[in-house]
């Protein structure tokens, strides 16, 4: 007969492990994103932010991708309207991603649903729908332990690139965007596991090639669309019940 005792521990020990685990989990892929904050943290500098503004930026906005493409566009200049323009393009994803997580979390409070809106991003997403999947059951725990675990190291590659580009002259040389697409590889090549995955992965990314040579401003949304239709057209094969 379990005591007043072991149902207070047993609670506890099931949350410290599922944080753990959490963070285990979104370690590797986190860590893949140092290259790209302290990128994004030395661009900030050298367009003319300030630090503060710099590491608000990652503080407050917390979107790698839709980050380095707003400081481009103010490092050349850009309208306002191309700003906003070009992050919602980027980021419209994550409708996909909420929309994903709606039945698990519509139940909870607005300031859960909120924190877990903020936290939400491409790494999060994988990491919590490979729990899901293994599990049979979604948590909002684990899910915000990987995100808070995320932002933390995001920041702190922030905060380098900062500093890094105060002291070493043109660090936007030195390759790092590569992180961007080997974050988005290792994200994506464990959810190829169905045909029309494989076709729409393939088809986006030949289309981005090619069509980045002729249209390199609309080449994302249209890679984007054609791989979704191709997805979408490919024959699904049923199981076999016999």
């Amino acid at each position: 007969m379990l005591n007043e005792t072991d149902v207070v521990y047993r609670p506890m020990t099931n949350n410290v492990k599922t944080i753990n685990q959490a963070m285990i989990d979104i370690m590797p892929l986190a860590l893949a994103t140092i290259p790209w904050g302290i990128l994004c943290g030395s661009l900030s500098i050298k367009i003319g932010l300030s630090t503060m503004q710099a590491q608000l930026m990652s503080l407050l906005v917390f979107a790698g991708a839709a980050q380095l493409t707003s400081i481009t566009i103010m490092g050349a200049a850009g309208s306002i309207t191309s700003i906003f323009s070009s992050t919602l393009v980027i980021s419209s994803r994550h409708l996909l991603y909420s929309a994903v997580f709606r039945e698990h979390v519509r139940k909870r409070s607005f300031l859960s649903r909120s924190g877990m809106a903020f936290f939400l991003t491409d790494e999060m997403f994988a990491v919590t729908c490979a729990y899901i999947e293994k599990n049979k059951t979604f948590s909002a725990l684990y899910s915000m332990s990987a995100g808070m675990t995320f932002y933390v190291i995001w920041n702190l590659s922030t905060f380098a690139g900062i500093v890094a580009g105060q002291y070493i002259p043109n660090l936007e040389r030195l390759g790092l965007e590569f992180a961007i697409a080997a974050t988005f590889i290792a994200i994506v090549v464990p959810l190829i596991k169905e045909l029309a995955i494989l076709i729409s992965v393939l088809v986006s990314g030949l289309s981005a090639l090619i069509l980045s040579m002729y249209t390199p401003d609309y080449a994302l949304i249209f890679a984007t669309l054609l791989g979704m239709l191709a997805g979408y057209f490919t024959p699904v094969k049923e199981s076999d019940n016999g």
